[in-house]
Parts: structure tokens; C-alpha cells; sequence
């Protein structure tokens, strides 16, 4: 199927904004409980995308569409200062929105603190610790908690991980784009989990 686009041109229409019988968009729904359940049941094999504060709605598509081919059980945000899934949002997931659930947290501290509980390792990210992405063991339970560009990590969402690291950068940039780090991050785990590493974090 193909759209006109502005310029007169034919543009190819996103077949991942799908929508119902009703006409709204297909979108995952996970409530805090239901999280915590997920994450106790997948055991050794849970991984879930934290996100603090991120706002614009590209980035949230964006993540949500790494979280899924990473093959994370959901994306945790806080319920207030946060982006939620738009219309835009569900284009940008190109389907994942669908099948990922953004969790949204009354009290995000508390949300890490419960997800703790359930079996899971917080590893923040933070452009200025030492560190490296590379140094963590994440076949386990991991969340990994991302911060928005602007501020990074709230104090007391670092204060919430168990571990702080960064991504190592060779440019002239200070720090990457959340959806970018986020994905960074992710396919470490999954590499990982592929290739059967086995060190305990530090």
C-alpha cells in the first residue's frame, strides 16, 4: 500500500501502525504487578528496558522497537515526566508497541526497588563512572536503566542500581542519543546470552 507524499511523490505507507477492529492502535498493556510477575517467571532469562524521563516520542518508538529485538519483557517509565505511547510513538516502534508494554510507574524508586525483589540486577548508565558497559555480566536477570540526554539518571533512580557504567566513546561526543545507548546496551545482553558468558558482576 502506498501514500502520497508531500512532495508528490509515492511514499510507502507503515504497515506497523496497525490498528483493531475499533480503529485505535494495537498496543501492549502490562500493569506494575503484572511486571513483577513477568520478571519472577522468566527468571534467569529477564530482561527489562528502564527508561527516566525521556520525553520525546521517537526516542520512546525507537527503544521500544530495540527492546523487542532484543527481546526485553518491557520498557518501565515513570508515570509522570515521561513520554506516552502516542500515535507517533506506535509508528516509530514499527510494531513493537504491540507486543512490548510500557509499564508506567506511580513512584519509579519504588517500581526499581520491587523489580529488585523479583530477581533482577539494575545496571544504570552514567557518562562519567569508570566503569565500562563491557565489564558486566548480564547472562542473568538485568535491568538495564537509562537515563533522558539532557539530565541522565534522577538521583534517586542511580541510587536504585546496583551497578553504574558507561559506554565507552572514542569520538568527540560527549554521550549518544537515548534510543542509540539503549540499544548499545541491550545487544550486549543479548550477545552475551548467545555466546554463553558466564562472570559474575562485580
Amino acid at each position: 500500500m502506498r501514500t502520497r507524499a508531500r512532495d508528490g511523490q509515492s511514499a510507502r505507507a507503515n504497515r506497523h501502525a496497525a490498528t483493531g477492529a475499533a480503529g485505535e492502535q494495537r498496543i501492549a498493556h502490562l500493569d506494575e504487578e503484572g511486571l513483577y510477575r513477568k520478571v519472577a517467571q522468566a527468571g534467569q532469562g529477564a530482561l527489562v528496558l528502564v527508561l527516566d524521563g525521556v520525553k520525546d516520542p521517537h526516542n520512546l518508538g525507537a527503544c521500544l522497537r530495540t527492546a523487542d529485538a532484543a527481546g526485553a519483557l518491557a520498557v518501565l517509565v515513570p508515570k509522570d515526566r515521561a513520554c506516552p505511547v502516542t500515535e507517533t510513538v506506535v509508528r516509530v516502534a514499527c510494531g513493537a508497541a504491540a507486543v512490548v508494554p510500557v509499564v508506567r510507574a506511580t513512584n519509579l524508586a519504588r517500581a526499581l526497588k520491587r523489580l529488585q525483589e523479583a530477581g533482577l540486577w539494575l545496571v544504570g548508565t552514567a557518562d562519567e563512572v569508570e566503569v565500562s558497559l563491557y565489564e558486566i555480566d548480564f547472562t542473568g536477570p538485568i535491568g538495564l536503566v537509562m537515563g533522558a540526554e539532557e539530565k541522565g539518571l534522577r538521583r534517586l533512580t542511580r541510587e536504585g542500581c546496583d551497578h553504574l557504567v558507561r559506554i565507552p566513546m572514542a569520538g568527540s561526543v560527549d554521550c549518544l542519543n537515548v534510543s542509540v545507548a539503549a540499544g548499545v546496551c541491550l545487544f550486549e545482553a543479548l550477545r552475551q546470552r548467545a555466546a554463553g558468558d558466564s562472570f559474575a558482576p562485580g
